[in-house]
């Protein structure tokens, strides 16, 4: 009999108020579908059943109930979907129920599970929900004619096959038989929610049922049909099977969905999977099982760890920026080189991103020098002082370069000695960087990093230890200033350039003039620019002879007279400016008949040594022939002022008080020329004139106070 000729209704508990599903059952079977609240008590539902409520009458409260053609759950917590069983089991144990979620889950599919119901049709699943309610509801064919027959015969109701009662049959509690069809179908319920794969396993770790998604299948050297009869000794390794014993045995004793993540060799590698254990309340086959649903995570583990490889690689960095950040700040009050050096050594190590840092420095003769260090790994740096390859060869690449060096995987690498890397093993040295400490092209000395970790010196991290070198390179040119600047006894060297391949040099031999620098600078872009007065040579020849030369990128005429003309040169490099980045002030230097003299002050603490080297580069036959100690007097700031006062006329200095005070040197300008020449009672003309002079001295005073071409 199909339920379409049942007299019972289809009950529908449901929290939504959606009338959606209501009304395509209703379309879909004649039976009287009614909804209610999933709270709805025992006597409730056998009223609803009957048919019975408060208006009607009380002699036909006897009336004999009906029996509903089947309970539909549309509930969407698993809490509400077992609740909601454990009623319905007490008002029709033999009512088909179906549990219809709006949205599936393993959750709720274990609920369904766990409260035997008889079907799991989630509304969003594959296939049309309302035809796998209808069909859970329908008995098998033939049942309920053989139901009927024998009610009719014997007169005594038969159920059958657990399907529900014939027509008629007596809603008294009948015990329902567990049997391993009906749980298997339990599990295929489950398994479908999977998107890999559902095992029955018994209490002994032996394989009852298994079921694997195609498209995991292929994954496995075991097929779902071979894996029945099998125990987890028999797939696992002992120590992996021990593991998923144990976490079955947890499942069974305390009665709880348990979780667990673990590996399995597969075709395609070693793969990790999450595992949902839940138990099984009747036995089967009079064995305690549980069902085993695992999900293939492998992906969602390498994501994980690529997310988390990303956020420590960011905290690493930002580690990283806050430690250079910090040695910047120190460098800036530095008194002194080696103060700098051994403040940077020190905070990188207290850091603890690093295990050790030192710094190396040229000497004269091109070989590195050890001046301090931080850090407990005395054996690698003793081993690579000793060796002439391996990592010092890293530090001569990064003076010879002028750029990063880098080494990774330091204790397995073949291109470094094997003493070498039995040192890094020994203090824990896995990776390592050599950062140039420059500026502007002048290569002071190296720093050399070291770090525990394999993945140090990636690319940002570079890039911080390149700031770095050039900000320390920065701070010991500026530290060298400051010292010549406020010394009272200064170091006089005096160098001889027998001929060189510059302009300078050409133009004094094919012409017998002499060239003499005024004053040279950096521009932003890197560039030298020099301003050269040439004795004995008008502008027109020097403007030709410079744009044919190679070193000359630019030159502009800015005075020429009869016999002499000064001129700005911009050059890609320049001997004035390698020494000036080793701390030099130049005092004159000139070029005569193809001879050139150089005349320059350093600190008395300077590496003269150094120095010669640095100019030897530029100009091959170099000589240092003098080296002179002199004292400098010391002049205050008022004397300063005093001696710009005398130089100035009266004319002058009104003019640059009514200038300064009325702001005309301000941005915008608050008072122009004619304002102020206005004031002066004289002609702009006239006022621009004292302006400029004025200006003059009080600026030849400040650039050339010492007599010479200071280079700043």
């Amino acid at each position: 009999m199909s339920p379409e000729n049942r007299p019972g209704p289809i009950i529908h508990l449901s929290t939504s108020h959606s009338e959606s599903l209501q009304e395509r059952l209703r379309e879909a079977t004649p039976s009287d579908v009614r909804s209610m609240p999933p709270t709805t008590h025992e006597d409730d539902l056998e009223a609803v059943s009957d048919g019975r409520d408060e208006s009607r009458a009380k002699d036909e409260s006897d009336a004999e109930p009906s029996v509903p053609v089947g309970i539909v759950l549309e509930l969407e917590s698993p809490e509400r979907v077992r609740t909601a069983l454990e009623r319905l089991s007490g008002a029709w144990l033999d009512a088909p129920t179906v549990v219809a979620p709006p949205t599936g889950s393993e959750a709720l599919a274990a609920a369904a599970l766990r409260g035997d119901a008889d079907e799991y049709a989630p509304l969003d699943g594959d296939g049309d929900p309302v035809e796998r309610i209808l069909d859970a509801i329908r008995p098998p064919r033939g049942t309920a004619d053989e139901a009927a027959s024998a009610h009719e015969s014997d007169g005594e109701p038969t159920a059958a096959n657990g399907a529900g009662p014939a027509v008629g049959a007596s809603t008294a509690p009948v015990e329902r038989q567990p049997s391993t069809e009906s749980t298997g179908e339990y599990h295929r319920i489950l398994a479908n929610e999977l998107p890999d794969e559902a095992f029955v396993i018994a209490a002994d770790g032996t394989y009852l049922e298994a079921k694997v998604r195609p498209d995991a299948a292929d994954l496995y050297t075991t097929t779902a049909d071979e894996l029945p009869g099998k125990t987890l000794m028999e797939v696992f390794p002992d120590d992996d099977a021990e593991e998923l014993q144990a976490c079955i045995d947890r499942t069974l004793r305390t009665g709880d969905i348990q979780s667990i993540e673990y590996a399995a060799k597969t075709t395609d590698g070693r793969r990790r999977y999450e595992g949902r254990v839940v138990p099984i309340d009747e036995p089967i086959d009079g064995r305690k099982a549980v069902v085993w649903l695992a999900r293939d995570i492998t992906e969602r583990i390498q994501r994980e760890r690529e997310l988390r490889s990303r956020r420590d690689e960011l905290e690493t960095l930002n580690r990283i920026s806050a430690v250079v950040g910090r040695v910047i700040d120190t460098l800036v009050e530095a008194p002194s080189r080696e103060a700098i050096e051994r403040e940077v050594c020190d905070q990188l190590v207290e850091s603890e991103l690093y295990c050790g840092a030192w710094i190396t420095e040229r000497t004269g003769e091109g070989t590195l020098a050890f001046r301090t260090g931080a850090g407990d790994v005395d054996a690698h740096l003793d081993c690579a002082n000793e060796l002439e390859e391996g990592h010092e060869c890293l530090v001569q690449q990064a003076v010879e370069t002028g750029e990063i060096q880098t080494e990774t995987k330091i204790p397995t690498s073949d291109s470094i000695p094997e003493p070498l890397r039995a040192a890094a093993r020994a203090d824990g040295v896995r990776s390592a960087i050599a950062a140039p400490i420059s500026h502007n092209d002048s290569v002071y000395g190296v720093l050399t990093v070291l770090a525990g970790r394999e993945d140090a010196f990636g690319e940002s991290e570079r890039s911080g230890f390149g700031l770095l070198g050039e900000t320390i390179g920065f701070t010991i040119m500026a530290v060298k200033n400051r010292q010549l600047l406020f010394s009272d006894t200064v170091v006089e060297l005096e160098f001889r350039i027998d001929g060189g391949d510059t302009f300078s040099f050409d133009l004094s031999e094919r012409y017998d003039c002499t060239v003499s620098l005024e004053w040279a600078g950096t521009t932003t872009d890197g560039r030298t620019v020099q301003y050269v007065t040439i004795d004995g040579l008008d502008g027109e020849t020097v403007l030709e002879e410079a744009d044919a030369h190679p070193s000359i990128e630019n030159c502009r005429l800015i005075h020429d007279g009869c016999e002499s003309c000064t001129v700005e040169m911009r050059l890609a490099k320049s001997g004035v400016r390698t020494l000036a980045n080793h701390g030099a002030t130049f005092r004159e230097v000139t070029v005569d008949d193809g001879v050139g003299t150089c005349l320059i002050e350093v600190s008395q603490d300077a590496n003269v040594r150094e120095i010669a080297k640095a100019l030897t580069v530029i100009y091959e036959n170099t000589e240092l022939v003098a080296r002179r100690e002199i004292d400098r007097p010391v002049r205050t700031a008022a004397q300063r002022r005093d001696r710009v006062f005398d130089q100035l006329t009266d004319r002058q200095l009104t003019t640059l008080r009514l200038a300064y005070y009325s702001g005309f040197f301000e941005w915008p300008r608050e008072s122009t020329g004619e304002e102020i020449a206005e004031a002066m009672d004289v002609s702009p003309p006239t006022m621009h004139q004292h302006l400029r002079k004025g200006m003059k001295a009080v600026l030849e005073e400040f650039f050339e106070a010492g007599g010479g071409p200071e280079l700043n």
